[in-house]
């Protein structure tokens, strides 16, 4: 025995317990052995580890316990040869695990030997028997070795006679390495076989696709796929699932109503992906769906949904296209009329009468025609409470627009109580916040505000949390809020639908508050307002003021984005519109903006939609 092997034995003698146990060849070694050199492991204390282990019988030091730790502290220690040999017990004596022989391989690669390696690794692929797939896979992928996996799920595939065997595995194991093509192989492989898969495929694909050439990738393989076999429902699936990833809900529309004659779903697919391209401002797809659903199935049941949303959208899209025209606003009250006689003054359409109640609120200031419409739908027999507190709600905005707040406030108050903790309820209590802001009491407003940050619908959590960062910011150093108190009163003037006064009440601002913290608000409202006047000339003038200060802001996207949509939809200079979403992709890369910029970019130079 060397002197230091001398001393670690005494170290180690003394340190163990007194009961002991024979081992072969005679030697004794502590009962607590094992567990003492998993200690020592844990500290990194190799030399003890192997004196423990060593001392064991063969069958112990290859258990699955003891064989991994062993092996590390041999490796470690160099001792490549011990390694080796421990290695090939482990193999001799556990010939059922398949696992070893990659070990073996590892053991072969750590002592520089990568040519021994290799020829390891090629016996245990070729000998492969079907229940060694999985875990010689899983081995292999432990060890980072992944070129190997995939050489052993793929020749589990062969032994299995089955091409998409082992592809759930193979498509994770392709977007860890980021090999795009085989992602897209393997996931449409699989869905041909088993639509079941679609689930797991779009979760993968979610994770996979990055870039905007992986997007268009997969998209000119689904397409090929859907006209060579129409039959394939998975492939429409698909496409229709990635169309809307893009937004490209016209390229959907087109997929959703293939599936929804395929399915026979009397035109609920169509409804639904109507109804996301209306969430999304894509009224022209929405108007197309709704329409397609209300012509095909009249007699269906969801032909009556689909005429009022119908109405609903191109409403939308009225309000929504500078300046607004009178004579398209009065075409729509018409058509609502004209559906209110098919369809009957009812519960079932108490909604219908509310959503002509607000025209004539809101767009044709006929306040005393509104008022009697939302009353009708209040005192309706078995309408919803839903429709009624709806009702309500509109009802105080339209004392809003009459000057008398404490009759609005009465009414949101009411809603909010009997649809506490439900978005309606949530959306009164906003509504509430902005009564107590438009008068100036900040601090009433964000009282509010702090529980509707914690709303469950995103839409009014975003909403309260952007009208309390706008008090936060502009009441750190104007303590009075005097800026913030005429920034405020010109916004409810914008919800009176004053308009010329709000345009004139932000140049006041501007004059009287020069420098505040306000100014790129005020900036980015009055470009806003100008376009809804439709002084796009005036709006793109605004907004170079936030544009082109050096000095970024945290409206600078918003003002970017506003400004090609501008120069796309109102000014029809696509050039220039083109040239300005690409602006917002690469200068503010993780804007909310980006999608839709990347979107409208790919659009207007003409491979958006196929």
């Amino acid at each position: 025995m060397r002197p230091s092997s001398f001393l670690l034995a005494a170290a180690l003698t003394l340190s163990a317990p007194v009961l002991a146990q024979p081992g072969r060849s005679g030697a004794w070694v502590p009962a607590s052995g094992t567990s003492l050199a998993m200690d020592y492991a844990r500290r990194g204390e190799h030399e003890k580890v192997v004196f423990l282990f060593e001392k064991l019988p063969v069958e112990e030091q290859v258990s699955l316990t003891v064989f991994p730790v062993y092996l590390e502290s041999l490796q470690a220690l160099k001792r490549h040869k011990d390694a080796e040999k421990l290695a090939k017990k482990a193999v001799k004596l556990r010939p059922d695990d398949a696992t070893l022989l990659v070990t073996l391989g590892a053991v072969y690669q750590a002592a520089g030997d990568a040519s021994a390696a290799e020829k390891q690794w090629q016996k245990v692929v070729a000998q492969l028997t079907p229940a060694q797939v999985l875990p010689v896979a899983t081995e292999f992928s432990r060890r980072e070795l992944l070129a190997w996996t995939e050489k052993t799920y793929l020749r589990g595939r062969v032994l299995a006679k089955n091409d998409t065997e082992y592809a759930p595995q193979l498509i994770q194991l392709y977007t860890q390495t980021q090999n795009q093509a085989q992602v897209l192989a393997e996931t449409l492989r699989l869905v041909a076989q088993d639509d079941r898969q679609l689930p797991f495929v779009r979760n993968m694909l979610q994770n996979a696709l990055r870039e905007e050439k992986d997007f268009d990738a997969l998209e000119k393989q689904l397409l090929t796929a859907v006209q060579d076999k129409p039959d394939q429902a998975a492939y429409s699936e698909l496409l229709l699932w990635l169309q809307m990833q893009r937004h490209d809900f016209t390229g959907a529309l087109v997929q959703a109503r293939a599936l929804d004659r395929r399915a026979r779903s009397g035109g609920m697919r169509v409804l639904e992906l109507a109804a996301i391209a209306q969430q999304n401002k894509d009224y022209e797809t929405a108007i197309e769906g709704f329409d397609y659903v209300a012509r095909e199935y009249r007699t269906g049941p969801y032909y009556a949904t689909a005429r009022q949303r119908l109405l609903q959208a191109r409403e939308a899209q009225v309000r929504e296209t500078y300046p607004v025209d009178p004579a398209k606003v009065r075409a729509l009250v018409t058509e609502y009329d004209q559906l209110l006689a098919e369809m009957g003054r009812n519960a079932n359409t108490a909604s219908i009468i509310r959503s002509l109640a607000n025209l004539y609120a809101f767009q044709l200031n006929d306040r005393a025609k509104a008022m009697t419409l939302l009353q009708e739908v209040i005192d309706m027999p078995r309408a919803s409470d839903e429709v009624v507190d709806e009702a309500k709600v509109t009802q105080g905005d339209l004392y809003i627009l009459k000057g008398e707040p404490w009759e609005a406030t009465l009414l949101y108050s009411q809603v909010e109580k009997s649809h506490k903790d439900s978005p309606l309820g949530y959306e009164a209590k906003l509504r509430n916040a902005r009564l107590s802001y438009y008068a100036g009491d900040f601090k009433l407003a964000q009282s509010h505000l702090d529980i509707l940050k914690e709303a469950t619908t995103r839409e009014i959590a975003n909403d309260a949390m952007q009208l309390s960062l706008l008090i936060q910011d502009n009441t750190v150093e104007d303590t009075l809020g005097l800026g913030l108190k005429a920034y405020a009163a010109v916004e409810q003037l914008v919800f009176q639908n004053k308009i010329p006064e709000a345009i004139k009440g932000l140049d006041a601002l501007l004059e009287r508050f020069p420098g505040h913290s306000l100014a790129d608000d005020t900036y980015y409202l009055k470009a806003q307002l100008q376009r809804r006047t439709g002084d796009f000339a005036g709006a793109i003038a605004t907004l170079g003021r936030i544009t082109n200060n050096p000095k970024a802001d945290v409206l600078s996207d918003d003002a970017l984005f506003l400004l090609a949509r501008i120069q796309e939809e109102d000014v029809k200079d696509k050039v220039q519109a083109q040239a300005l979403y690409n602006q917002v992709i690469t200068k503010f890369p993780g804007s909310i903006y980006v999608a839709e910029a990347r979107k409208r970019f790919r659009k207007l130079r003409g491979d958006g939609v196929q």
